[in-house]
Order: structure tokens, then C-alpha cells, then sequence
């Protein structure tokens, strides 16, 4: 989820502490799998995460993500503020648009801590903008989204995450439950590898069923590089996609 480019004085611009993570926990994304995560934004902390796609939709349609970009900013330890912003290419039968997907906006809210059989869980809620973007892009109306997103520790290297929720398109009142189901492995203390289902289940269509899995390495406590792919499981998935992501967190001067 990325798209613009941040000036690398104000990266490393922080002081080390907060640069290399001294004081905080490891850093968590939402990204790359398409499980979000319950975790909030550490107090005033900005995090971007970036994320370059191609995705093959079928035979003659193909799309670039150049990249999209989540920002989020740490209100409090239990709410996070979110942007979403995209630049993106569509191929469709040799006819290429490019432009800004309408700008997403959000927030994330800390509702449960984990206790036993009780996940952690956070909600999340978006609502996608129809007309704050290129024009070719613009839709009818602007499109609501929400997620509870949930997580078990399994293990000390091993953890089980899920989302439950639903979109709309911003061209008409139908929308999509979506669903998500990640199981997440420690290989090392800086490599994790990712395995995962999910899909949307339409109101008046066909089920979407797809497959993904990817690697994160952790090259600081506030820096992280990913890279996944999915499959499609469905006659009317999107056949393919492969990504690459940059991620980290500052505090900001003041």
C-alpha cells in the first residue's frame, strides 16, 4: 500500500534511538500479506509502508502499483489515523490509464487484548474518497470499508491471524464480505515467512477465493522489506500478483 516518495532527510533525520529501534518493539505492518494487523502506531509515530505491485487480472487486462502507500500516525496506544494513497497503471487490451486512485481515509481502534482464547483485536475502519483523485479513476460515490482484524499467539515463532469484514466499490450499494485466514512463522529473528487464504464473498456473484504466502526481513526495529505473490483459486479471481514492499516508522522532529 504506497505511492509517494518521502524525503530522506526526514528519515534520517531522527535520532538513532528512535532510527534503530532501541526503544520500541519491532515494527508490525499491514502489509504484505492482506490479513491487516490488530497493532496500532506507537504514540505520535508516523509509519509508512509502501508497496509495488503487478497484478494480472486475466489474458488481456494488467495492473502497476507504482507504489501505494499507507500512512499511519500513532494518536494514542489505542487509535491510529490512516491515509491511503495509490498511482497506478491499468492495461486493458493494449490501452493503458494511469493516475491516483481516489485517496482512502481511516482509522484503526484497539478493542481487546489478547487473554487466552480471546484474540487481540482491533477494528478498522476506511472510507475511500470518489472524487480526490485522477479523473479517470473517479467513482459515483465515495466507498465505505471496515474490518475487525484478529490475532492468536501460537508460539514464541508462531502466530494465526484473520479479518472479517466488508467493502464497497463506490459504483453501486452492493458490496463484498471479505475474509481473511494467515498463519505467520518466525525463520529467524529478522526473517518471517507467511503462508495465507482469503477472499470476498459478493452479494450477487460468485465467490472469490485466492492464495498468497511471502517473506518480511526485518532490517531494523523501525525498517522492514517484504516480498509476496498470490494465486487465484477461483475462475473469477484475479490470476496472478507479485510485490516487493518498504516499510518504517519515524517520530517526527519537533
Amino acid at each position: 500500500m504506497s505511492k509517494c516518495f518521502i524525503p530522506l532527510v526526514i528519515f534520517f533525520g531522527t535520532s538513532n534511538d528512535i532510527l534503530f529501534g532501541q526503544n520500541l518493539p519491532s515494527i508490525q505492518l499491514d502489509r504484505p500479506d492482506q490479513t491487516e494487523c490488530p497493532f496500532i502506531t506507537p504514540k505520535n509515530y508516523i509509519q509508512i509502508e509502501k508497496g509495488f505491485v503487478v497484478e494480472n487480472f486475466n489474458k488481456t487486462q494488467e495492473s502497476y502499483s507504482y507504489p501505494s502507500t499507507l500512512w499511519k500516525y500513532g494518536v494514542n496506544e489505542k487509535f491510529e489515523l490512516r491515509l491511503l494513497t495509490e498511482l497506478v497503471s491499468e492495461k486493458t487490451n493494449g490501452n493503458i490509464i494511469t493516475g491516483f486512485v481516489p485517496i482512502t481515509i481511516g482509522f484503526k481502534t484497539s478493542l481487546f487484548e489478547e487473554n487466552g482464547f480471546i484474540p487481540k483485536t482491533s477494528l478498522i475502519g476506511h472510507i475511500r474518497t470518489s472524487k480526490i483523485g485522477s479523473k479517470e479513476f473517479h467513482t459515483k460515490y465515495i466507498a465505505p470499508s471496515f474490518r475487525f482484524t484478529m490475532q492468536h499467539t501460537l508460539t514464541n515463532k508462531m502466530s494465526l491471524a484473520y479479518n472479517l469484514g466488508a467493502e464497497w466499490n463506490g459504483e453501486n450499494s452492493e458490496h463484498n464480505y471479505i475474509y481473511t485466514f494467515t498463519t505467520g512463522f518466525s525463520l529467524t529473528k529478522k526473517i518471517g515467512w507467511y503462508t495465507e487464504l482469503y477472499g470476498y464473498l459478493p452479494t450477487n456473484n460468485n465467490a472469490d477465493h485466492r492464495f498468497d504466502c511471502g517473506l518480511t526481513y526485518l532490517i531494523n526495529n523501525n525498517f522492514m522489506a517484504d516480498i509476496s505473490g498470490g494465486l487465484a483459486l477461483t475462475e473469477n479471481s484475479h490470476k496472478n500478483y507479485i510485490s516487493f514492499g518498504l516499510s518504517y516508522r519515524f517520530k517526527p522532529i519537533k
